[in-house]
């Protein structure tokens, strides 16, 4: 991160501190460097600023829409955090090369595998990406599940700030005996988004609420 995006970091970092309360504990845990995959939930455009400065300094980058860029401040902004851009409808090589380069240069990649904001909290299905690139490069995955920023704008115009609860969860590999099949990405995906949600309320976790089906068939932690 250079001398800019720092700056840029730390005054954001300022002013949520001043419009919201975080809670929780489990980011000291998360590593200065990677290679490591961070999974999280993704309910509005508060989680990136928040999570980007929460984390700060680690060596991270995140996955964004490509239409972020379309807004000029954004895009000085995502460009100064260095984030990878993504096509939602048809994610190319190019994003793949991308993601696959920034983990070799030991860079944390945060990921949201729901693609697109709740605006709610509420979990939505998780996309099979996130299992492929933890595949592909053999690097491990911690989860941060927040919620809480769904209240943001509401509290805003009450002059309130937004209490965010966030919680991390131990890192674990993705592993398989058999050929890791899209069908098989699509169960590790499965107990990915499910460990997810058992770190929520249960109002929040939407499709995810069975989470009977969390077993260690395909995910083995590494503490």
């Amino acid at each position: 991160m250079n001398s800019n995006a720092r700056l840029m970091t730390l005054l954001i970092r300022k002013i949520l501190t001043l419009l919201c309360i975080v809670e929780g504990n489990g980011l000291d845990s998360i590593p200065l460097h990677g290679p490591l995959l961070l999974v999280t939930n993704h309910i509005n455009f508060l989680e990136v600023p928040l999570l980007y400065s929460l984390l700060f300094p680690r060596n991270i980058c995140g996955i964004a829409k490509k239409e972020t860029w379309d807004n000029w401040f954004l895009r000085i902004l995502f460009n100064a955090w260095e984030a990878i851009p993504i096509d939602r409808e048809k994610p190319n090589k190019t994003t793949f090369r991308l993601i696959n380069k920034a983990l070799e240069n030991r860079k944390i990649v945060g990921i949201a595998p729901e693609g697109t904001r709740s605006e709610t909290g509420v979990l939505g299905e998780g996309h099979q990406g996130v299992a492929y690139i933890a595949l592909q490069n053999r690097i491990p995955l911690m989860i941060i599940a927040h919620y809480g920023g769904e209240e943001f704008w509401r509290n805003l115009r009450r002059f309130r700030r937004t209490k965010i609860t966030i919680s991390v969860s131990p890192p674990f590999m993705l592993v398989s005996e058999t050929k890791t099949s899209k069908e098989v990405q699509h169960e590790m995906t499965e107990q990915i988004m499910t460990r997810l949600a058992a770190m929520l309320p249960e109002q929040y976790r939407g499709v995810y609420k069975n989470l009977d089906i969390i077993s260690d068939q395909y995910v083995k932690y590494l503490t």
